[in-house]
């Protein structure tokens, strides 16, 4: 099952959640700023990144600049209870299922989240179109 967790003010989480009503996948959504993510979901997520918590924690964000926090000096136990305390840090939508993750909505990556028959579909009709 695909998880989307976002924010209701992101138009990022409205544009992901449009795109996957739109293409008919099922999901989980689930406004992380109200119900936070606990530690466990955290680090379920930190496995699905490339580069840890700088792939999910943003840096721009009135909440991170407030905290004055050096990310580089913290053990990761440190850096999921920063998390788990300022639900704000953490950058959304998320776009997750058990086997990849998109931070931020990119139509071209959300692609990868459509079932294999269908993208091959689409690149067949999008093949024939050029022929």
């Amino acid at each position: 099952m695909l998880n989307l967790y976002v924010a209701p003010s992101s138009a990022s989480s409205r544009k992901a959640r449009k795109w996957l009503v739109d293409h008919g996948i099922e999901f989980k959504e689930r406004n992380i700023s109200r119900i936070p993510l606990n530690a466990d979901e955290i680090k379920q997520i930190l496995r699905l990144t490339e580069n840890g918590s700088e792939d999910i924690i943003s840096t721009r964000s009135n909440a991170f600049q407030k905290l004055h926090v050096d990310l580089d000096n913290l053990t990761v136990s440190q850096l999921i209870d920063l998390m788990v305390k300022h639900p704000d840090l953490i950058r959304r939508p998320l776009i997750f299922n058990d086997e990849q993750l998109q931070v931020g909505f990119s139509e071209e990556d959300i692609r990868s989240f459509l079932p294999r028959s269908v993208r091959e579909a689409s690149l067949k009709q999008l093949m024939d179109r050029i022929s």
